[in-house]
């Protein structure tokens, strides 16, 4: 076989094609045609437009597993201003085996003096916190956007305090570690202190009537904070007369592991129960006065994924939409084509019909412009 040079081989090229042409003499151009043209071009365009949106798009994938991570430890992350003086309260973490976080783990609570009225900047944050947290009540596809967007319910701004007002608040704030294992956080009066027997808090000599455990949690969480993730006490504000008054929060906490282009950690999800009621011992409602967390976790754990699908099923739905819009549109613009020429027929055929009907009567024939048939004479001849 001899050697094709370049110029043969792109002639070759050029010439090879698998698909028949038909020559341009048997086509024929039609404003029809070109109008169902452009619709197809445009539509193919947006679609394909579209099927890049939704390519580059994420989705949230989820599944569950049994816990069986008996080792690692809790981490309590917490930040909540009481409407008491620092000196009068105390917090502090005792789990099921019996041991406290403020002495036995890492971690330890910060106090902060303050004032209870938020500032505007606060009232905004916590607005929108109460916004987001109904809509995810009302709609659990929003916690899917939260972790696309990596929305984060901890504030990243520094808290601002009037230093023309007097501090009337507590703030703590700060991380807890303790056993993974049930337990209970607590702010109560007093000060906790090491005691061998048990748990024990030390209060001051200060009249009941003047307690007030009204109560903002600014943020309140387990596990690593991970954007994405709203808890559901973020924002949460209580508010009582009452001096001896009990808060109850029930949690049941979930591990979750999280991989989404925001995060990548383990965290924790919880959900809450809440209780309150003045303690009134004369009535038979007993009980400490303050704020207690009691918490259990569950032996499931979720792992939360952002996935995308990959290219060759970009590739797929684009040669479908292509190939069916192209085919769906020669059909269409068949169709259209021989409804037209039905239409263009029937009205040609009509016409003609119409020009070929003979004189109506009592219109005027003129004999003397018209020729006689040969050996037939006019009527007036014959009459003559």
């Amino acid at each position: 076989m001899r050697r094709l040079n370049r110029k043969e081989t792109l002639k070759v090229v050029k010439e090879l094609d698998a698909f028949p042409k038909i020559p341009e003499d048997y086509v024929q151009t039609t404003s029809t045609g070109g109008t169902v043209s452009i619709l197809t071009f445009m539509m193919i365009a947006g679609l394909v437009v579209s099927e890049f949106m939704y390519y580059f798009d994420s989705r949230m994938k989820y599944s569950y597993d049994v816990d069986n991570d008996f080792n690692t430890k809790l981490q309590i992350n917490i930040d909540i201003t009481v409407a008491m003086k620092c000196d009068y309260i105390g917090a502090d973490v005792l789990d099921s085996a019996g041991d406290s976080a403020m002495f036995k783990f890492s971690g330890r609570l910060k106090e902060e003096p303050t004032t209870f009225e938020m500032t505007p900047e606060q009232k905004s944050w916590h607005r929108t916190l109460q916004t987001v947290r109904k809509a995810l009540s009302e709609e659990h596809a929003i916690q899917d956007l939260l972790f696309q967007t990596g929305f984060s319910s901890k504030q990243s701004q520094p808290r601002k305090v009037d230093a023309g007002k007097r501090p009337d608040a507590c703030r703590l704030y700060g991380s807890l570690t303790t056993n993974k294992v049930s337990g209970n956080f607590h702010v109560t009066i007093g000060k906790s202190i090491p005691h061998p027997l048990g748990h024990a808090h030390l209060a001051l000599m200060i009249d009941s009537k003047s307690y007030n455990f009204s109560h903002r949690i600014d943020h309140f969480s387990y596990g690593t904070p991970v954007p994405g993730i709203v808890n559901p006490l973020d924002g949460d504000l209580k508010i009582t007369n009452e001096s001896l008054q009990i808060y109850q929060y029930f949690i049941q906490i979930v591990p979750t592991k999280v991989k989404t282009r925001a995060a990548k950690a383990d965290t924790h999800q919880y959900a809450v129960t809440e209780r309150e009621r003045a303690i009134n011992h004369g009535a038979g409602s007993h009980g400490v006065a303050g704020i207690f967390f009691k918490y259990e976790l569950s032996s499931l754990v979720i792992s939360v994924e952002e996935v995308y699908d990959p290219f060759w099923k970009l590739l797929v739905r684009l040669c479908g939409i292509v190939g069916g819009v192209f085919a769906t549109s020669g059909i269409i613009n068949s169709l259209m084509g021989l409804l037209m020429d039905v239409i263009c027929c029937r009205f040609n055929k009509f016409k003609s019909d119409k020009s070929n009907q003979a004189p109506l009567p009592g219109h005027h024939l003129d004999i003397n412009q018209s020729p006689a048939a040969p050996g037939i004479l006019p009527s007036s001849s014959v009459l003559s």
